[in-house]
C-alpha cells in the first residue's frame, strides 16, 4: 500500500535560508517585539472573536506596563542630566564671581561673564537705602546696580500682596517697566528674583535675573541651585559690602 503525498501540503512555508536562520537564533524571533506582536496577532485571529485570551490581554497590559517605566526610566535620566549640568553652570558662574578683587569688576563680571554662563539675558542687583541718592559713584553702574527705598524688594516680589516671603521667586513677566532692566524690559519675558540677607543691621537687597524665553523661569521649578548660588552670593556681598 503506497501513501501519496500532497506536495502542496508538504511545502516549506519560509525558504531556507530565513528558516535556517530562526532555526540557529530562535532567541532573536523572541526578542523582536514587532514579530512576536505579529505572530500574537495571528495567533488571537485563529482562535476567533468568541474566545478570549486573557494571557493575550495580561501579555498586552504588561507590555503597556513595560513600556511606561522606560518612558518613565527615560525621564528620570534625562533629568539628572539636566540637573548636573546646571550644577556644573552654578558652580563656574561662583568660581567666576570671586575671581573679582575690587567691586566695580565684581558687578561688570556679574552683568558679563557669569550671566553669559549663567545662560540670563540680563542681572541686575538692587541695594534699598535709606539715603538712594546718597553716592553718585553708582551711577556709573545703573545697568547692573540700583539704589531703592526700603520696602522696594519686598513690593517688587510680592507684587504689593501680603503673600508669605520666599527667599527666590520664579515668575513669568511682560511688563514695559525700566526700573529693573532698564531697555531690555520689552523682551524680557520670566525672571528669578532673589532676596538677599545682607547682615544684621543692613537693609535687603534682590538679585534679579531676566530672560527672554518664558520658559526659562517658572514656579513649577526647583530652586535649589539658585537658592545655593543666593547663599554664596550673599556672603560676596557682606564682604564687599563691609570694606
Amino acid at each position: 500500500m503506497s501513501i501519496i503525498s500532497d506536495p502542496l501540503l508538504n511545502a516549506p512555508i519560509l525558504n531556507d535560508d530565513v528558516r535556517s536562520r530562526i532555526m540557529s537564533d530562535p532567541s532573536a524571533l523572541l526578542e523582536d517585539k514587532d514579530i512576536m506582536g505579529a505572530l500574537v496577532a495571528a495567533n488571537e485571529k485563529n482562535m476567533g472573536d468568541n474566545i478570549v485570551d486573557l494571557r493575550g490581554i495580561a501579555m498586552d497590559r504588561l507590555e503597556a506596563r513595560l513600556e511606561h517605566l522606560e518612558d518613565t526610566h527615560r525621564n528620570v535620566i534625562a533629568a539628572a542630566y539636566e540637573n548636573l549640568a546646571g550644577t556644573n553652570q552654578i558652580n563656574r558662574a561662583i568660581l567666576r564671581m570671586m575671581e573679582a578683587n575690587q567691586f566695580e569688576p565684581f558687578l561688570q563680571d556679574l552683568r558679563g561673564e557669569v550671566s553669559d554662563i549663567l545662560r540670563v539675558d540680563a542681572v541686575h542687583l538692587v541695594l534699598e537705602s535709606a539715603q538712594p541718592d546718597a553716592d553718585p559713584v553708582l551711577l556709573c553702574l545703573s545697568d547692573v546696580l540700583s539704589v531703592a527705598e526700603p520696602g522696594f524688594v519686598s513690593d517688587y516680589i510680592d507684587n504689593g500682596r501680603a503673600v508669605p516671603s520666599r527667599q527666590v521667586t520664579l515668575r513669568q513677566v511682560r511688563t514695559s517697566d525700566t526700573a529693573i532692566f532698564g531697555e531690555k524690559a520689552d523682551y524680557i519675558r520670566s525672571e528669578a528674583c532673589m532676596q538677599l540677607n545682607l547682615g544684621e543691621g543692613r537693609l535687603p537687597g534682590m538679585l534679579i535675573f531676566g530672560a527672554k524665553d518664558p520658559n526659562q523661569f517658572t514656579p513649577q521649578q526647583g530652586t535649589d541651585l539658585l537658592t545655593f548660588f543666593l547663599g554664596v552670593f550673599e556672603r560676596v556681598m557682606r564682604r564687599w559690602l563691609s570694606l
